[in-house]
């Protein structure tokens, strides 16, 4: 299993009261800054104090006023009964009744700057204070003691105690970013089979645009395989997992196909293709190619071209300090384009994946405007972060809501974060928020002759290595487990929101609403590396990470169909119509792949499509398929489709696909006035 690639995503835990504001207190008196403290430090190692004289930054973000207040108007905004329904807020006016003071910051950064601290920046309507110092100057402003701990393999810094703060400022800090070093990953995934093929290591398709056209299972078939040695000798029975003809890589689809499976031509002959509308992207580190990689794509398949009329890089903050390529951009670029062939694309760049460099940028993107939707694939773990830091991020999420933006974020390729070993069950920040729309993922199978939508399932894959390079493994059962799947259940945070009455439980669930994610039956990116001929090449991605940007552009064509901009997605989902959602139930096929172990001349071991699909844990219905690997000789594997780790596919919403996939003609057809 690869808990390397997987177990980098990181985030908050136990559920928590919401912090009130409090009366200023005397600049003597200590106050402690709850829920600062990040979840990690229960189970990491600790390796000693942090060096004092190391130089690391700070962001203090502040609390809104009158925060019960903007509580309730979103809950009015969004209430069809209200007089206040679909009214939003614009920047000023939040700032005029929201938004800190210039006092407020102005106190906080003389605290800042009493502790020994440089003041790097106030940001936009005074919501955070950013400033930098010693370890040792952190320390005495917040009345910790960082420590070094080893944590999943890797050394972070943190806090072990919740910072006090002896000063005015005290009542008026929310959270305190920076007291620890987590940062967030994308979740994207290629087909990985148990390490073969790493995280960010997708296998090139071709050099020149290719046609993958196959429905990704076959029809039945067998195949004996026979090892360096006489036995065991194992005979395989059922689906056959699709490799496209001259291909390196796995099934794929292009954006014509996707666009035809699921009706997307029908809106544009309306004009209704994301015109008018601005999807704004958040990937720190930035791509030098993804405009020559995003319109070698576009003029592979039929798209217009991204120019300086419809597409802008924007540094939310200082210039990037990580380096590129990175799949992930062009993955939202590429695929918000394809869906949403119309619209404008505002990449937001950060500086970096730190939590405080990408809420900034996301906040600078609210703040400012830039568009209707803001699409986010990536996230950290919910049960490691600190809580405060979790609250601040739905924050940022509830203003976007009062201000009529959407914020999508991706639920996560990790399941339930358990990877079928005993892990603490976990959700995706900032997924996870009641202000954000949670987009996890589906596997798709298309008909090879007719484009048309074979089967949906519920994306979650296990893996099964078969033979390797001749070896024959026995039993086929060792090392098989959980590959990736949709992220999914309740936050340990939020309380359920109203549009999520009807659902089980008191707390906050994700996801809401699904797309294709699937790495096995993945979407073709164009994408430039370095240091290989030619650079610019045709891969094969997945993971919800590509579902968010689809559901976003989906919902800028909503927009443009609205004429008006519609807020948050997710409170209109759970009200739809049934046209407009297809409801994603489990999925199983009469030719899942059985096995003949002849251990002897005299013995063999029969295997069912069960046992061989294990751990099915609560799952009943699956699609299993034998792949021949391409890269390695005499390499096969069993991959198992609706399988995720701990969560389960079912009628009506479920904790892997949500709601459903969007119905895009009928989706888009009940906005239109």
């Amino acid at each position: 299993m690869k808990f390397s690639k997987i177990l980098k995503v990181l985030g908050a835990g136990a559920m928590v009261a919401t912090a009130t504001l409090s009366a200023p207190m005397a600049a003597t008196a200590a106050s402690t800054i709850a829920n600062n403290i990040p979840g990690f430090v229960k189970s990491a190692t600790v390796l000693g104090k942090t060096a004092t004289s190391k130089t690391i930054a700070v962001t203090v973000w502040l609390k809104p006023r009158n925060k019960s207040q903007l509580d309730a108007l979103v809950a009015s905004q969004y209430d069809p009964k209200s007089a206040s329904y679909r009214h939003w807020l614009t920047p000023e006016a939040f700032e005029a009744s929201y938004a800190p003071t210039a006092a407020d910051a102005t106190t906080v950064s003389q605290f800042l700057t009493k502790s020994g601290l440089t003041v790097l920046s106030v940001g936009p309507k005074n919501m955070y204070v950013r400033a930098q110092g010693t370890v040792g100057a952190v320390n005495s402003a917040f009345q910790v003691v960082l420590h070094d701990f080893n944590f999943q393999g890797a050394t972070h810094y943190a806090n072990t105690t919740a910072p006090v703060v002896s000063d005015a400022a005290a009542s008026l800090i929310g959270a305190v970013y920076g007291l620890h070093d987590l940062t967030y990953t994308h979740p994207y995934v290629t087909q990985t089979l148990g390490g073969a093929a790493g995280k960010g290591s997708s296998r090139i398709i071709a050099s020149s645009a290719p046609s993958i056209s196959d429905k990704c299972i076959s029809g039945s078939e067998s195949e004996t395989l026979s090892g360096s040695t006489p036995y065991p000798e194992v005979k395989l029975s059922g689906n056959g997992y699709s490799t496209a003809s001259g291909s390196l890589g796995g099934c794929g689809y292009t954006p014509p196909e996707i666009q035809k499976a699921y009706g997307l031509p029908a809106l544009y002959a309306k004009g209704l293709n994301g015109a008018g509308q601005t999807i704004v992207i958040i990937d720190w580190c930035g791509s030098p190619t993804i405009l020559a990689d995003a319109n070698t794509f576009s003029a592979s398949y039929g798209l217009p071209a991204l120019t300086s009329s419809n597409f802008q890089i924007i540094s939310s903050s200082t210039p990037a300090t990580c380096g590129a390529p990175d799949a992930e951009i062009n993955i939202d670029v590429e695929w918000a384009h394809a869906i949403a062939p119309g619209a404008n694309i505002d990449l937001v760049v950060p500086p970096s994946a730190n939590f405080s460099d990408v809420d900034a940028g996301v906040f600078y993107a609210v703040i400012n405007g830039l568009g209707s939707v803001i699409s986010g694939s990536y996230g950290s773990e919910e049960l490691y972060d600190s809580p405060a830091e979790v609250q601040t991020e739905s924050l940022i999420n509830e203003i976007a809501a009062a201000n009529g933006i959407s914020t999508n974020f991706s639920s996560g390729d990790s399941g339930d974060f358990t990877f079928d070993v005993g892990f603490p069950p976990s959700v995706s920040v900032p997924a996870d928020s009641p202000y954000a729309t949670a987009v996890g993922g589906v596997s798709l199978t298309l008909n090879k002759t007719t484009g048309a939508i074979s089967w949906q399932s519920g994306w979650g894959t296990n893996v099964a290595l078969i033979e390797e390079e001749g070896f024959i493994v026995d039993p086929p059962t060792l090392g098989a487990g959980f590959d990736g799947g949709s992220g999914g259940g309740p936050s340990g945070v939020f309380a359920k929101p109203s549009y999520q009455a009807a659902l089980a439980g008191s707390a906050r669930q994700v996801p809401d609403i699904s797309w294709l994610a699937d790495p096995f039956t993945g979407a073709v990116i164009v994408i430039s590396e370095p240091f290989q001929s030619p650079e610019q090449v045709y891969e094969v991605y997945g993971g919800t990470s590509l579902a968010c940007p689809m559901f976003s552009a989906l919902w800028a064509i909503a927009n443009q169909a609205a004429g008006a901009p519609l807020g948050q997605a997710a409170p209109y989902l759970y009200t739809l119509p049934a046209a407009a959602i297809f409801d994603i139930t489990p999925v199983s096929s009469p030719t899942n792949v059985t096995a003949k172990y002849k251990e002897s001349a005299t013995v063999t071991d029969d295997y069912t499509a069960a046992e061989l699909a294990g751990p099915l844990e609560n799952t009943t219905e699956f699609v299993s398929a034998i792949w021949n690997y391409p890269l390695l000789q005499d390499t096969v594997y069993l991959i198992t489709f609706g399988t995720d780790s701990g969560l389960v596919t079912g009628p009506g919403w479920d904790n892997v696909t949500g709601v459903g996939v969007p119905s895009p003609a009928a989706f888009v057809g009940y906005f239109t006035p």
